[in-house]
């Protein structure tokens, strides 16, 4: 039952696929650290593969056809992709949806004051973080200030070789013992993830002149005030770029692994396909997933729905038993990356049903915790359907859970998109320091989860 390590199994085209597969998933990555910049990253990459907005179909009054290309760009945060199949859409779509948010550290409303000549922003985290792994370590700002003129002010500061970085400071080690006797969850509070942003007074500033300093940079540089931080949206993420991990180059270290591993995977995916596929491929990247898939961008919301009622509208298709069985029809893969087995904390894992870095795209049967509560829960029947597709197209697979029974547990959207009626399994990549500002994968999983992602969409 051991399943192989997919290293073993390639020959010398293989390995070349995988090295291009992961240099433009690199770029992928270093492009997108933001849900904004990874939705705008995947619309470019669409536009030019010859999709267009669905919007400027339904203006057009455009009856779509098999082999139309149309996209979804959710308010800059989410992206549906729609490939028309040859069968009606009533019979179903291929889907596979992952999301594109990630723990990070966001600027609050009013962020900004100034503590003992040095100016400083308030943060809340967003997502599940260990909060020490966000101290002492360089942070990029990301985001954008909206204006009451109706301006957008994109903010990247941080990645280039000569832009300063900020970050959040910690203890000196001979100064914490204190500190040091505190839970890892203890020692850092949400409200000490406060960033350092400058340390130079404004001559002449007779109030706060650090902070005073700071916003005259703001203004003579991005022509933002400190009330435009209303308005903004800002987020703190680790600076640099992604890079190869290991000796080998197995392997590849950066940010926002989860989810955008699976994000890009499945975007590769369909943007591979040629020709027409019997079915409608779906392809979806949701925001908020990290907070519960709320709000407008999150997959709790209707915009999913309201594009499938859309493109059936376009073909004629006005009454709602035509969404219905649309929806109820459908396969889908919710991709979301799994805990990864590691050596060093084994006890954490039940060793037989964990995943392992290497050996393929990973299936989770269900998520959730204690009791699988939460939990989608696949059929057996659709599992079976899936092993034949992923051996038939030579694709390495293993299956998972998240971790020992009882320890911990997680949540990804396949329970959402199940309340349709839909068939629906989680499947992902395999990651190490999962939620930790740096995470790592295998340049294998990713290579066999573009594979996975594509016999889906052709042979489900």
């Amino acid at each position: 039952m051991e399943r192989p390590n997919a290293w073993k199994t390639y020959k010398k085209a293989d390995l070349k696929k995988v090295e291009q597969t992961a240099a433009e998933y690199r770029r992928f990555l270093d492009n997108g650290k933001t849900e904004r910049e990874c939705a705008a990253e995947t619309v470019e990459m669409l536009e030019k593969a010859g999709y267009v907005s669905l919007k400027s179909a339904i203006e057009a009054g455009k009856k779509l056809k098999p082999g139309d290309k149309v996209y979804v760009n959710q308010m800059g945060k989410a992206v549906l992709i729609f490939l028309i199949g040859k069968k009606p859409l009533e019979t179903g779509m291929n889907i596979v949806g992952a999301h594109i948010d990630s723990p990070r550290l966001d600027l609050k409303q009013n962020p900004l004051y100034e503590d003992n000549d040095f100016a400083l922003a308030d943060t809340h985290y967003y997502g599940g973080v260990k909060k020490y792994q966000w101290v002492a370590r360089e942070l990029a700002l990301h985001g954008v200030v909206a204006k009451k003129d109706g301006s957008i002010i994109e903010i990247r500061i941080g990645e280039k070789e000569d832009d300063p970085v900020v970050g959040v400071t910690d203890l000196l080690i001979h100064l914490s013992q204190e500190q040091m006797k505190k839970t890892l969850g203890e020692a850092i509070s949400g409200e000490k993830l406060d960033i350092m942003i400058g340390g130079k007074p404004l001559a002449d500033a007779e109030k706060e002149p650090v902070k005073a300093g700071l916003l005259k940079i703001l203004k003579d540089e991005y022509n933002i005030d400190e009330e435009d931080f209303l308005s903004a949206e800002i987020e703190a993420v680790p600076a640099g770029k992604a890079r190869d991990f290991g000796l080998d180059r197995s392997m590849i270290m950066g940010y926002g692994h989860d989810d955008r591993v699976c994000a890009f995977a499945e975007l590769a995916a369909i943007l591979s396909i040629q020709g027409i596929p019997e079915y409608t491929c779906c392809g979806m990247l949701v925001d908020k997933e990290e907070i519960g898939s709320i709000g407008a961008t999150g997959m709790q919301a209707k915009y999913f729905e309201n594009a499938v009622a859309e493109i059936l509208n376009l073909n004629g298709e006005t009454n709602s038993i035509a969404l219905r069985r649309t929806l109820q029809n459908s396969r889908m893969l919710s991709c979301d990356v799994s805990a990864g087995y590691d050596p060093l904390y084994g006890d954490a894992f039940e060793k037989k049903n964990a995943a392992f870095l290497g050996r393929g795209v990973c299936y989770n049967k269900f998520t959730g915790s204690r009791g699988k509560g939460g939990s989608n829960d696949a059929n057996a029947e659709f599992i079976a359907k899936l092993r034949k597709i992923m051996d038939d197209n030579k694709v390495c697979f293993q299956t998972a859970e998240l971790g020992r029974v009882d320890l911990g547990g997680g949540g990804t959207i396949a329970y959402i998109c199940a309340l349709y009626g839909m068939e629906v399994i989680d499947s992902g990549v395999a990651v190490l320091n999962m939620h930790a500002p740096m995470e790592i994968i295998s340049k294998a999983d990713l290579y066999e989860a573009v594979k996975a992602y594509k016999a889906f969409m052709l042979h489900a």
